[in-house]
Parts: structure tokens; sequence; C-alpha cells
């Protein structure tokens, strides 16, 4: 009798012993997984971990540039435009809540390429596409329906982005059928098009002073980039802009 009651004793005790033990290993693991390595910034390590299939080289350099700009940023949208047309190539966070809103595909400008993005520029009808980090502005209806107007925050590399209408807008020739036609996406004068099914709430949930950035592996912009060598002069000059 007494051995069954040590037996029934012992039962009793097993299931707190059970259930606290993964507890503290998921509570340990998920800290780790929470703690960005060595040399790695929160900001990046937190885009890192909701975008996977991002290019790692251009999620650091989002975070350089964001953490400049305003590390208190609340939504950002990233653009690899190192990707084929073909490929989901833009991603739109939510930062606060460390979420991904959006991962889509996106265009480039005429003057840019064919599948491949390959040239850039801040030049007025090149009908090219610009690099570098953007501020959103308001929304508005235009000629391309429902988009968003950016401003950009390099000068030289994209400040004429407001003059050159360089927008957030949907776009037709921004779809999977498009791309089995044709092989690729439709391409714009410059502007970062969207599907038009997605328009509205991706242009929401960026509008007013939120933050873009667009990245390729040009060796002169990432040798000459202000925003990428950030300095307090800098980071003052952006914040009044």
């Amino acid at each position: 009798m007494v051995t069954r009651l040590r037996s029934l004793s012992l039962l009793c005790c097993l299931p707190f012993a059970l259930i606290s033990l993964p507890l503290q290993a998921n509570s340990f693991f998920a800290s780790v997984a929470s703690t960005p390595p060595p040399g790695v910034s929160s900001l990046q390590h937190q885009l890192l971990q909701l975008a996977p299939s991002a290019t790692p080289e251009a999620l650091r350099l989002a975070a350089q540039a964001l953490n400049c700009a305003n590390p208190n940023a609340e939504r950002f949208a990233v653009i690899d435009y190192s990707l084929p047309s073909t490929e989901p190539r833009m991603w739109v966070f939510d930062l606060r809540q460390h979420k991904l809103l959006f991962e889509e595909l996106v265009s480039h400008g005429q003057g840019s390429g064919d599948a491949y993005a390959e040239a850039f520029s801040n030049t007025p009808e090149s009908h090219q596409s610009s690099l570098g980090l953007f501020r959103t502005m308001n929304s508005y209806y235009g000629r391309n329906g429902y988009s968003l107007r950016l401003n950009g925050l390099e000068p030289d590399v994209n400040d004429l982005a407001y003059e050159r209408a360089i927008v957030i807008h949907g776009a037709d020739y921004v779809s999977d059928d498009f791309i089995a036609q044709t092989g690729r996406l439709g391409r714009s004068h410059g502007c970062p098009a969207v599907r038009q099914d997605i328009t509205y709430p991706l242009i929401d949930s960026l509008r007013e002073d939120q933050y873009v950035f667009a990245y390729y592996p040009d060796k002169e912009w990432l040798a000459t980039s202000n925003i990428l060598r950030c300095n307090t002069l800098n980071s003052t000059h952006l914040a009044q802009r």
C-alpha cells in the first residue's frame, strides 16, 4: 500500500517536471533566436527573420540606411532590384508589430533593363529606376490610379524623385499572367509599380512618413552613398527634409 502511494505521488509530480522543462527550453531558445549575432544590428536581424528569401546584403544595407534616417520608423519597404522582375522582390515590414505585411512583384523602369534592372539614375525623362532611401509622402489619385508620392533622401541619387513623378502605383503589367506571356514584368517610366489587386492596402500601409529602400549592387552608389555612411551631420540633415 505504501509503495503504491509513493508511486502515485511520483506520477503526480511528473507532469509538472515535464511541463516546466519544455517551457524553460522554449524560453531559452526564443531568447537566443531574438538576439542578433555579433556584428548584426537588431533591425537587420528583424528583417532577416521576416524575409528569409530576400538578399541578405540588401537587408543589411536597408537596415543601415533606416537606422541613419529614422531608427524609430514604423513601416519600411525594401526593393531588391538585383533579383529579376519575375520574382517577388519587394517586402513591406511592420517594424513595431514584427510582421511581414507584403512580399510582392514590383516593376522597374523601361530605361533600367529588360527582365533584370541594370541601370539606374536620377535623371528626368530617363525612364530609369532610382536607388537609395525614400521617405513616403501622401497618397493621391493620378493618371495611374491610386498612387503614393516618394521623396528621395539621397542627393544626386534619388532626390529628383518627386520632380520625376516617381511614385508607387498599381499596373496591369505587374502580374503572373504578364510574366507567363512575356517572360518578365512590364516596365514603368521609373516607378516601382505593383499588382493592381494589392495597390490600396500596400499604399495605405506605407503612406505619410514611412520609408522605402531600393537596392542594387551598383559600385558607384555603394562607394559614394551618404546614407550608407551615416554620421551625425547627415542624420540631422535627413531629419529636417
